[in-house]
């Protein structure tokens, strides 16, 4: 692996992890939009600046997966939901009350998605 194809994977690497956590934040923001019958604006406008940032980055991702030869759809999506899913398992705090059964099933998903990137030659 080539010093520049290195550089390409950590770029990505590192802004996946921007985009799949700025759009899990969004994610959390989004569901307490509504409180009764009100809408709260605030959280919409922090859920909106979450998703912003975070399809933002995902665009610019997606340059870096193309310049590295990753073009499938598929491969691209799936490891931003990964992080995004992580993200919002960590930033609400709901992974961390689960039972330890369900926490090795999430953990097992993901094993499971990184299974299905390198079986399918991403």
């Amino acid at each position: 692996m080539s010093f520049e194809q290195t550089k390409l994977i950590l770029l990505i690497i590192g802004l996946t992890l921007i985009s799949g956590l700025a759009d899990a934040q969004g994610a959390i923001h989004a569901a307490k939009i509504w409180q009764g019958d009100k809408l709260i604006w605030a959280e919409v406008g922090k859920a909106m600046l979450g998703f912003t940032i975070g399809i933002s980055t995902f665009f610019i991702v997606i340059k870096y997966m193309n310049a590295l030869g990753i073009v499938a759809p598929e491969i691209q999506t799936i490891t931003w939901f990964s992080m995004m899913i992580v993200g919002v398992a960590l930033f609400s705090g709901a992974f961390f009350t689960w039972q330890w059964t369900e926490q090795a099933v999430a953990v097992g998903v993901l094993a499971g998605i990184g299974w299905l990137l390198f079986r399918t030659g991403g």
